[in-house]
């Protein structure tokens, strides 16, 4: 019996093993273009889902393993995308972002909120075409890229001639039929009345996890006050409530948060 649990103890060591050893981490420095301090910035391991933030120097470090695809994301700064090589994961990662040419103005609270939803409302609004930078600007932040990570091609100086030139590329056509029919069948995009609104912030109180505010030491007031601030700011309840993704909706508040937090000065208690 003795020799039995002993062969299964060390049947269950090995099997689990690669899985210990698979997980592992990155770290590195994130600067502006020009080498200023532009953080905090948002950085998301989007093939596991972790997520975590530099912090005032601009240092970070998240769990990865080797193919993983990371983000950093900052508002006002080009998203950067970084697929994770073997090399990477004995190195440090020296990342600089750019910014964008259209500055979007810093959105800053000076009414004090009452806790009506429809009267906080009316004094949080903002400019259509500040609402219109903001709502593009979100739609890249978090759509997938739409060519994969640069790899080792030749150039087509080098290339020899194309014969295919010229003819007819019926995939190409065949996936610009599917892509039109995708973006047919998407629900339109309409302002969220008043009641909208509520089921909408409702709905993401309940289904989406909160803690990474809790953990700042945020009551159910301040959370609601920083869920108002970041649907005026994201535009969530117009652009998520009829087409509600659980992992994209939790992206944009998190992108709201790491300026709210900077705004409010909230440190990890």
């Amino acid at each position: 019996m003795v020799k039995y649990l002993q062969s299964g103890i060390c049947f269950v060591l090995v099997s689990a093993g690669p899985l210990i050893f698979a997980q592992q981490k990155v770290s590195g420095k994130i600067t502006g273009s020009g080498s200023f301090n532009i953080n905090p910035v948002l950085i998301i391991n989007i093939s596991n889902s972790q997520h975590t933030q530099s912090d005032d120097q601009g240092n970070f470090e998240i769990d990865v393993a080797e193919n993983d695809e990371i983000r950093f994301v900052k508002d006002g700064y080009y998203r950067f995308d970084k697929k994770i090589t073997k090399e990477d994961l004995s190195n440090s990662l020296q990342v600089s972002l750019q910014r964008m040419e259209i500055q979007i103005p810093e959105v800053k609270i000076t009414y004090k909120l009452t806790g009506n939803l429809a009267k906080d409302n009316q004094h949080l609004n903002e400019s259509g075409k500040i609402r219109a930078l903001k709502s593009e600007m979100s739609e890249y932040m978090y759509s997938p890229l739409n060519e994969p990570l640069p790899d080792n091609t030749i150039s087509k100086t080098f290339k020899g001639h194309d014969f295919k030139t010229g003819n007819v590329d019926i995939m190409g056509v065949f996936k610009a039929v599917t892509g039109l029919i995708k973006k047919a069948s998407k629900p339109k995009i309409t302002k969220a009345n008043y009641n909208e609104t509520q089921d909408f912030l409702n709905r993401v109180k309940n289904e989406i996890n909160l803690n990474f505010l809790k953990k700042y030491g945020m009551s159910e007031e301040q959370i609601d006050t920083f869920l108002l601030y970041a649907n005026k700011t994201r535009l969530l309840a117009k652009k998520h409530r009829k087409d509600f993704k659980n992992d994209i909706v939790k992206m944009e508040l998190m992108i709201a948060f790491a300026e709210y937090r900077k705004m409010n000065k909230l440190s990890d208690k």
